[in-house]
């Protein structure tokens, strides 16, 4: 199966629908009243399409297992024509579309099973996806406009004792999202330095501005203790994001000192120095951080 396993958990709700077609309008009275000889169709059916919601990764070899949070199934009959529609929603790291599919379909071949004594004309004439929402596919952000700073704080790598890793992940990932790298530094673990650079890119209108590394329980880890002081305005939701997606993946990541706020309009995060630390923080926050530029250009959450 595809890793998720850097994915976020959201709430994810996909709608699909099928329709099935039959071929006499007695066909749609026995169902109305109750005739039909296999008993209540509508609602033997929606029992159909539950066990379909729930049991998809059984059958598609691909499709993870995940919480299925509710199913509703709602009918519209329209001459002959019966329209089924079925939402799906869980909170989880990959969405529900085809759980929401395989239901509906699964509503549609019961329906055909139960109406085929009474009708040879029953058709399934169409399975499709209507609607599906969350993940980072439903975030509306547009980073092409953004320019970023990669700080990174080390006293062996600007000695070129290390080379550095930490750093060019972060270009990377941001890069993915058609950030532009409007400066990239590796400087040593040392205050001044630290708010010398920081400042330096605030003067530039750099939007974002990454400082990696010295946020850990070292003497010599100072990171945190020259940016908190710059920090206008903390934003202490963007540090509990790094911390527990960190912490879900390394025990470790509680002792993290990672801090994170607005100096100006530019947003600046501490982040660990290590590769692992830096690639989880920033993906914890990629793309949904970007609106905190829409906000504070006077946009709504």
């Amino acid at each position: 199966m595809v890793d998720i396993t850097h994915k976020q958990t959201t709430l994810r709700i996909a709608t699909a629908q099928a329709t099935v077609k039959v071929s006499q309008l007695a066909t749609i009275d026995a169902i109305r009243q109750g005739t039909v000889p296999k008993g209540d169709v509508f609602a033997m059916s929606k029992a159909a399409g539950l066990l379909g919601v729930k049991k998809t990764p059984e059958l598609l070899p691909d499709c993870h297992p995940l919480p299925i949070e509710a199913t509703a199934i709602e009918y519209a009959i329209d001459g002959l024509e019966i329209t089924i529609n079925i939402t799906v929603k869980t909170i989880y790291k990959t969405g529900v579309e085809v759980e929401a599919m395989h239901g509906a379909s699964i509503v549609a071949l019961n329906m055909y099973d139960m109406l085929k004594p009474i009708d040879k004309g029953v058709e399934i004439q169409h399975i499709k996806l209507l609607e599906k929402r969350g993940g980072k596919s439903d975030m509306k952000t547009d980073a092409a406009n953004l320019k970023a700073a990669v700080i990174v704080c080390s006293d062996s790598i600007s000695e070129g004792n290390n080379s550095d890793r930490a750093g060019k992940v972060l270009i990377t990932l941001l890069k993915e999202h058609d950030v532009t790298i409007n400066e990239y530094q590796v400087i040593p673990d040392q205050v001044a330095a630290i708010q010398e650079q920081v400042q330096q890119q605030v003067a530039e209108n750099t939007h974002l501005i990454v400082v990696t590394g010295g946020t850990g329980l070292s003497p010599t880890d100072v990171t945190p203790e020259a940016i908190q002081p710059l920090l206008e305005r903390p934003i202490p939701g963007i540090e509990e994001v790094m911390r527990r997606y960190g912490q879900e993946r390394t025990p470790m990541a509680m002792l993290s000192r990672s801090v994170a706020g607005m100096v100006g309009t530019s947003l600046v995060l501490a982040i660990p120095g290590s590769t692992k630390g830096a690639q989880e923080s920033l993906q914890a926050l990629l793309p949904a951080i970007f609106h905190v530029f829409h906000i504070a250009k006077g946009g709504s959450h």
